[in-house]
């Protein structure tokens, strides 16, 4: 059997600076991954096809990352049972709104976690997938306590070092 990766989309290659924190989250913690542009909108039957063909390969869960009209999560989760989380892109005139109201008001039955608008909410997704993933591998849950404690971690520092510098 396949090891469970995530599925990251995004409507435009143009979203590659944002979506990087996902990757990079996802790569950190030993999560495999496949990043794909494919358009709910340009390239309907493509995203359909790798869908349904991640889905069938051991996909855990679904990255959907858009901006504008922002229909790209919803129509990955129509396709697929699996958890689909909508990272809306800040772009066009909106800066992201749009896409943020597209991705959190979907019709009940065709959920879409969604989280914050752009780098912030990509990461945010890549932590979300793995705690799903990490449901079912103890390994990976333990690697995400401990990316939680490096972070803790890292801000008592930062705290200690401003303490010190305004004493």
């Amino acid at each position: 059997m396949n090891k469970p990766f995530v599925a990251i989309l995004m409507g435009s290659d143009s979203d590659l600076p944002k979506v990087q924190a996902a990757i990079d989250v996802l790569k950190s913690l030993q999560v495999g991954v496949e990043v794909r542009v494919h358009s709910a909108h340009r390239t309907p039957d493509a995203t359909h096809e790798y869908v349904k063909g991640a889905d069938s390969r051991g996909c855990a869960a679904f990255i959907a990352c858009a901006g504008m009209a922002a229909h790209l999560a919803g129509v990955v989760a129509s396709l697929t049972i699996k958890p689909v989380i909508g990272v809306p892109i800040d772009a066009g005139p909106l800066n992201g709104m749009d896409a943020l109201l597209s991705t959190a008001q979907m019709p009940g039955g065709i959920p879409v976690a969604t989280v914050a608008i752009g780098k912030a909410g990509a990461k945010n997704a890549g932590y979300l997938a793995a705690q799903v993933i990490a449901l079912q591998d103890p390994e990976l849950a333990d690697r995400l306590r401990a990316d939680r404690k490096a972070n803790a971690e890292a801000v008592l520092a930062k705290n200690a070092a401003l303490q010190q510098q305004l004493a």
